[in-house]
């Protein structure tokens, strides 16, 4: 968990299929702990094709079977079958000429936040941004994209800065 604070969460990403696994590991998380899902990252990447949107998208009654029989993923029909919709409407996207980038980093807010996070019960669950998000996706086809799964995205991918005033990370990204 410190090592994916430290260096991976919180830092802007501009690439679909890391934003698409983010997307995706934000669902599977939902109701649970963001450890299970960390512990099972290797294996989510093995069992959903490295996050390749087109094939996910090309997943059918035998690949969901496999998934619900991998005990190294969280074995949820709704969730699975949710990555698979979601890759459907990312190609779909594709197709269109947009990026998932370009979707998700235009309802980032224009400015940081006043105040300062010195505790979990300073940050939001959701945002105005997070809400628009979600419409948007759902609008795009999108499923299991909630406004609080989408400012847990926001935060994991860079679009918020949700670091606590005394973070050593926040400090560090301050002078850089």
């Amino acid at each position: 968990m410190e090592r994916y604070h430290d260096l991976e969460w919180g830092v802007p990403m501009h690439n679909d299929t890391g934003l698409f696994e983010h997307l995706a590991l934000e669902g599977f998380q939902s109701g649970l702990s963001w450890s299970v899902v960390l512990r099972k990252r290797e294996t989510f990447r093995a069992a959903f094709a490295q996050w390749d949107a087109r094939r996910i998208a090309r997943f059918g009654e035998r690949d969901i079977a496999r998934l619900l029989a991998d005990p190294g993923i969280v074995r949820n029909r709704r969730k699975i079958e949710a990555t698979i919709t979601n890759a459907k409407a990312l190609v779909a996207l594709w197709k269109s000429g947009g990026t998932l980038d370009v979707l998700l980093w235009s309802h980032a807010p224009a400015q940081a936040r006043p105040g300062r996070l010195r505790t979990w019960a300073d940050v939001p669950t959701e945002t105005a941004e997070s809400r628009a998000l979600a419409q948007d996706l759902k609008a795009r086809g999108f499923v299991f994209v909630g406004p609080v799964t989408m400012y847990a995205l926001m935060q994991a991918c860079g679009l918020v800065d949700c670091h606590f005033e005394n973070c050593p990370v926040r400090a560090t990204k301050a002078r850089s």
